[in-house]
């Protein structure tokens, strides 16, 4: 042994630590640049193959994951009871389309993704980010307490919103993406059990601001939110990790050439009518529950009670997944979500919003489980981080004005059902996309395209 390192080789703008090809693939540049390509490729794959599926270490980044979802997606499901008590109490002078744009920016892994999700997707292949991800959990546990503080709209849309979102799209994208570092075949049930974070955490939230309101005010019920995102955000930095080796791949943080695959680039469209919907009942349930007569007292538990069957949805996903496909789990329980929200503002009892409030949880939490599984599977995994964070900036455009179009609708309309319907549609019109995604696959499966 010489004692050096043995340098990371790059060829068709991939750079992996990997040990250097045989001296027999030594030709001209030529040969050395078309055989270490499919050398580089082929011992990629098969490292990225040997994923575990199990033991402490993968189990303790698959719970890092899921408290990262816990602090992000859990605490933006609970926007409905915001919403709600921003437009009775602390906001009565703004319209509830006004009110939604807080919710919507603050969706940080969707929303204010545009920037963060790039960014972070790309540094995770290169395999830095720890850091990253510690400084924007320190900044999201600060938003939380600062909102305790804020009184005037511009505050609540600055902190809650913008900042909020900023953090959770710069954690998100790579606690997703670190999952296919440490699961392969049971890649859909981790993903399902990483996705149960936003369930509790969408049930959690909304049970604990509906009780500690009346007893310590909003102020302290926020700041005891804020020792919540503390514990578990701390938690999470401690035990994240990656498995893989860093690869770089050309391209800067947009890969374009990913969209030379049509199934890749309309399933990205589809993201963007799904979220255009999808939210929109999980936002206005506690609203409407009030305006059909349901006391304020327990339409805030309707968001708890759709958060927990999302958390029953998501898990059963991700094991089908595992089974039969993700799309072909998504394609159906994505419709019966579009569905229900046609039925949604129909809906006049407490009785009849429990019954919406839980198959609309189960059916929409199977989506947002599996919604990055695709994606995942449609490139190298070495750029599992940038084609993630590409497909969530895309989506991110329809969860930015969707809750806020629907807003509109109803406060035009005077009503939900309109809402519901332009909601329910483009829902609808997303699973068309995801058929044809569907449809895409298996003719690449069986040599039509």
């Amino acid at each position: 042994m010489s004692g050096k390192t043995t340098p990371a080789f790059r060829s068709e703008g991939i750079e992996v630590g990997l040990p250097p090809p045989e001296p027999d693939t030594i030709r001209d540049d030529q040969t050395l640049h078309e055989k270490t390509s499919q050398d580089i490729t082929d011992k990629y794959a098969k490292y990225a193959g040997e994923a575990p599926d199990g033991g402490l270490k993968a189990w303790s980044v698959i719970v890092a994951s899921m408290l990262t979802t816990f602090c992000t997606f859990g605490y933006v499901n609970t926007w409905g009871i915001f919403q709600d008590y921003y437009e009775r109490v602390l906001l009565p002078d703004k319209s509830p389309s006004t009110i939604a744009w807080i919710g919507s920016v603050q969706a940080g892994p969707y929303t204010f993704i545009f920037l963060p999700g790039l960014v972070t997707g790309r540094l995770f292949d290169l395999g830095h980010f720890k850091i990253p991800y510690c400084i924007a959990s320190c900044g999201l546990i600060l938003c939380t307490f600062l909102t305790a503080e804020c009184k005037q709209y511009w505050q609540f849309f600055l902190v809650q919103g913008l900042l909020t979102g900023l953090f959770s799209g710069i954690i998100f994208p790579p606690a997703i993406s670190v999952v296919s570092h440490w699961f392969s075949k049971k890649k859909g049930m981790a993903l399902g059990i990483t996705a149960i974070g936003s369930s509790l955490g969408g049930t959690l939230f909304p049970i604990a601001g509906q009780n500690l309101i009346p007893l310590v005010g909003f102020k302290w019920t926020v700041r005891v939110f804020g020792f919540m995102t503390l514990v578990t955000l701390g938690i999470a930095s401690l035990t994240i990790d990656r498995r893989l080796p860093p690869v770089n791949v050309r391209g800067g943080l947009f890969n374009l050439s990913a969209f030379r695959n049509p199934a890749y680039t309309i399933y990205c469209i589809s993201g963007i009518a799904c979220f255009l919907g999808l939210y929109t009942a999980l936002t206005y349930l506690p609203v409407s529950a009030t305006a059909v007569g349901v006391s304020s007292n327990f339409s805030f538990y309707l968001v708890a009670i759709a958060n927990a069957a999302s958390g029953f949805g998501r898990l059963s996903a991700g094991l089908l997944a595992d089974r039969i496909g993700p799309l072909n789990v998504m394609i159906p329980f994505t419709g019966l979500a579009g569905i229900l929200t046609f039925a949604w503002p129909y809906a006049s009892s407490e009785g009849a919003l429990i019954g919406v409030s839980v198959i609309y949880g189960f059916a929409s939490g199977t989506y947002v489980s599996l919604l990055v599984a695709p994606p995942m599977a449609m490139g190298d995994l070495g750029d599992v981080g940038r084609r993630v964070g590409m497909f969530l900036t895309i989506a991110a455009l329809g969860t930015l004005v969707g809750t806020p179009i629907s807003g509109a609708i109803n406060a035009r309309t005077g009503g939900f059902k309109d809402a519901g319907f332009y909601a329910g549609g483009v829902v609808l019109l997303s699973v068309l996309l995801l058929l044809v995604v569907r449809y895409l696959q298996l003719g690449r499966l069986f040599g039509k395209c």
